[in-house]
């Protein structure tokens, strides 16, 4: 087989003017084949076609939401040499119909956010319920930026990223933000907000016990309001650990032990809070040095920071018992 060939499968893949199309689209918005379609005024099979042709060639790759797939770069160094060559040798025709395609782009947004705010105000009468519960939210936010600091935060993850709000106030420090949640509903509702803020990030459905990323591959892990969700605290925490790089950090953002039994019916907790003892137990047995940060008091509930950090030296001890 010539060496040649994966670079000849490339160019060929791009000499469709639609597909062409798609990278350019892609590369300005993750998109789901059936939003591609609409907005390309092409039936849904021909599209699927032309993305085929694409992750195959390795210019795009497939990320499943529940019953949706979206398409994302999969290379995205690959992308900015293509456009760099497309912007210097594009004709005015050429130039002029990728340019409608990114306008017309402003449709798929305005439909996201509008199915982001339906989903929004079915729920946010828990979300309201709970939050009055403890501590103004924004002195949270404010103790949280208070741990982390001004930054640059390398290759952040948010697990369990809800309406991506970790993201939206924190990703502008990281070289790279990625948030994962169980619900495509939550996604879709992070991917509005995101986007409305001008926000970079990738976001993923995956499950907080087997979270869709290489080992090593994050510098800072967030688990905000999202281990009371855990059947299984300890091994959430042993997977969020695993992400980590050496030096690499994890916080942990809930709420203090409570009795405030009537959430696990209306807000779906399996877990009333967490002690210092417990929370920092499970952060050594996943091999971390933790601490409690901050206890936050003002209402019924009290939110807790918890801070860890993977230290080089143990990672190597625990990788040679």
């Amino acid at each position: 087989m010539s060496p040649l060939l994966p670079l000849t499968e490339l160019f060929q893949a791009l000499a469709d003017p639609t597909r062409l199309r798609i990278v350019a689209l892609v590369r300005e918005l993750e998109m789901s084949v059936g939003e591609l379609a609409q907005l390309l005024g092409q039936s849904q099979p021909r599209v699927s076609r032309h993305v085929k042709i694409l992750v195959d060639a390795g210019m795009l790759a497939r990320r499943k939401e529940g019953s949706w797939v979206f398409l994302t770069l999969a290379r995205a160094d690959l992308a900015k040499a293509l456009f760099a060559l497309t912007d210097l040798a594009a004709d005015r025709e050429a130039a002029a119909s990728l340019a409608a395609d990114r306008a017309r782009l402003a449709a798929v947004r305005r439909d996201r956010a509008e199915a982001a705010e339906r989903y929004f105000a079915v729920n946010a009468h828990v979300w309201d319920e709970i939050r009055s519960l403890h501590v103004a939210e924004s002195e949270v936010e404010q103790a949280i930026g208070r741990v982390l600091g001004a930054g640059p935060l390398g290759r952040m993850v948010d697990v369990g990223t809800g309406t991506g709000r970790m993201i939206e106030l924190f990703g502008r420090l990281a070289e790279q933000s990625i948030g994962v949640d169980k619900s495509s509903e939550m996604l879709r509702f992070a991917r509005a907000k995101l986007e409305a803020a001008a926000v970079p990030a990738s976001l993923r459905q995956g499950d907080m016990y087997a979270l869709p990323l290489d080992d090593g591959s994050a510098d800072l892990v967030l688990l905000h309001q999202v281990l009371h969700f855990a059947h299984a605290p300890g091994q959430a925490i042993v997977e969020a650990a695993r992400l980590l790089s050496p030096g690499g950090r994890l916080l942990v953002v809930d709420f203090a032990p409570h009795e405030r039994e009537e959430l696990r019916e209306i807000a779906q907790h399996a877990r009333l809070g967490f002690s210092d003892d417990a929370l920092l137990g499970w952060l050594a047995e996943a091999g971390l040095v933790g601490e409690v940060v901050e206890h936050l008091a003002g209402g019924e509930l009290t939110v807790t920071i918890w801070s860890a950090r993977k230290e080089a030296a143990r990672l190597a001890k625990r990788r040679a018992a």
